[in-house]
């Protein structure tokens, strides 16, 4: 049966008015399960004037009790986590445990954005100058935003929204039409941990809500994260119309093998990093980088065994390793991808481009697949696949596998693995990528620590979660403050010193 979303605005479901739709599909059978509504700027625009009536009440709340709804939150994500997994898996296609790993990814920001009350502390001079005294304070911006992908619908939409809100703005929640219902879900468990209406609207729409967020004067801030191409679009846009932006695009993440690397643990860590969740995450190892001839053969060797033995499986198969592709057109273009490797001159190792699931034929699924002799000339190493496609780039020496990925136009994420101190600091030093993994496959930094690539992996100056995302959402205002001491100096007509 067909179900009929809503969008969620003023602390309640509200039905679309636009008379546009867009079809949920189950990845698993390729049916349509729901029907999401399309936003027009007409409701984009009350959503928006929704946020700006509530969030002058939420900021006048003093850190500490707003951190408080968040762990609240906590608490009622962690009582319904089996029922967001699956509604997530049925969704996205993901496994229950991956998509699992997704909620709770999400719910770690959560945990840190509940520190607002230090992270929020400015800072103090006293006796700047004679009888001066200098402070600064950290304010919230007001209306905040965050375009999310497909691929991570809780764990993005909970890096934006929990330090937004805890800074005490109200943010407005575009999520990826392909899969909101966690996004919707989420907004009624911020409510039931007492969020007060209108401070987190989800508003599910295509381009005209996108626009609508970019260019409407209320919003002070956007964060975005999906591919290269139109991160950069939401960037210009946003900054154009005097807005903060923090934009995260596409990946190449190269994995570089060093001749004294234990094999059996490298072929692990890229079966998981390059295909779990069916290789749609931007963190996905996708590139392996053996260095030496012999190192190349022995990976290959192991690697093709070990691809040719994934289970792929219904997403609510406990035993699967990967499930569906999200989608129809993820499906076509990722065998695309492969039909191009293969007639670029790239040796398939394995192709899994023939696989179906038996009882779910029309579903979106895709056998892994796997690269050698692939030269950086070819599309299947310049461009992001995202799909279950894993490649062998064979470097001759340390300095060729240096700079494959420090060349490439994506810089999100890099690993390498070795058993040489010396090697793997040199790498974390000159390599030109925003994060980096020693003996680590998929290099997320822990909720604590920031989360952005460089190059066209991201655009903007602050990054996500963090330190950073306290900034990014908050503006800074410093005080100098004098109080009379009965001394009359007159007027001064030189700029202030503190001499």
């Amino acid at each position: 049966m067909v179900h009929e979303l809503t969008h969620f605005v003023g602390g309640k479901p509200v039905p679309g008015t636009s008379g546009n739709f867009g079809d949920v599909y189950d990845p698993n059978t390729g049916r349509v399960q729901a029907r999401v509504p399309l936003a027009s700027v007409e409701e984009t625009r009350a959503a928006i004037a929704d946020a700006a009536a509530a969030q002058v009440e939420w900021a006048a709340w003093n850190p500490q009790r707003r951190a408080r709804v968040l762990l609240r939150f906590l608490d009622l994500a962690q009582r319904d986590l089996d029922l967001l997994a699956k509604l997530l898996s049925s969704e996205h296609g993901k496994t229950i445990a991956d998509a699992k790993g997704d909620i709770q990814r999400g719910l770690e920001v959560v945990e840190f954005a509940a520190g607002a009350p230090h992270l929020l502390k400015g800072e103090f001079t006293d006796g700047a100058g004679g009888g001066i005294d200098v402070h600064s304070l950290r304010q919230p911006l007001g209306v905040v935003a965050g375009i999310t992908p497909f691929n991570f619908p809780a764990m993005i939409p909970l890096w934006k929204i929990a330090p937004a809100i805890a800074c005490g703005n109200s943010f407005i929640l575009k999520p990826s039409e392909r899969d909101p219902s966690v996004p919707l879900k989420i907004a009624e468990l911020f409510l039931e941990a007492g969020l007060p209406p209108g401070v987190l609207n989800v508003v599910n729409g295509d381009k005209t809500a996108v626009d609508t967020i970019l260019t409407d004067p209320r919003i002070e801030a956007v964060g975005f994260v999906g591919s290269s191409d139109i991160a950069h679009y939401v960037y210009s846009t946003a900054t154009a119309n005097g807005k903060r932006a923090q934009c995260f695009g596409g990946a190449k993440n190269h994995m570089i093998i060093m001749p004294d690397a234990d094999l059996d643990g490298v072929v692990d860590a890229l079966i998981g990093a390059g295909f779990g969740s069916a290789g749609q995450r931007c963190m996905a190892i996708s590139v392996a980088v053996p260095v030496g001839q012999a190192t190349a053969d022995a990976l290959a060797a192991k690697l093709t065994e070990r691809v040719k033995e994934l289970r792929i499986g219904h997403s609510f198969d406990a035993e699967a390793e990967f499930g569906p592709l999200s989608s129809a057109g993820l499906l076509e273009k990722v065998r695309g991808y492969v039909d191009s490797g293969v007639a670029e001159g790239a040796t398939l190792l394995a192709d899994g481009r023939d696989f179906t699931l038996a009882g779910h034929e029309d579903g979106y699924f895709l056998g892994a697949c796997l690269f050698d002799h692939v030269t950086p000339e070819m599309s299947i190493y310049q461009e992001e696949i995202f799909g279950p496609v894993l490649v062998i780039v064979r470097a001759e020496d340390y300095e060729q596998a240096l700079r494959l990925p420090s060349e490439h136009e994506y810089g999100n994420g890099v690993a390498i693995f070795t058993r040489d101190g010396d090697t793997a600091r040199d790498f974390s030093r000159r390599v030109r990528a925003g994060m980096v993994g020693v003996n680590v496959p998929i290099p997320v930094p822990v909720a604590y620590h920031t989360f952005g690539g460089w190059k066209r992996s991201g655009f903007g100056d602050l990054n996500q979660h963090g330190p950073d995302s306290f900034k990014f959402y908050t503006r800074t205002k410093t005080v100098t403050s004098r109080w009379p001491s009965g001394v009359k100096e007159g007027a001064s007509f030189v700029i202030p010193t503190m001499d």
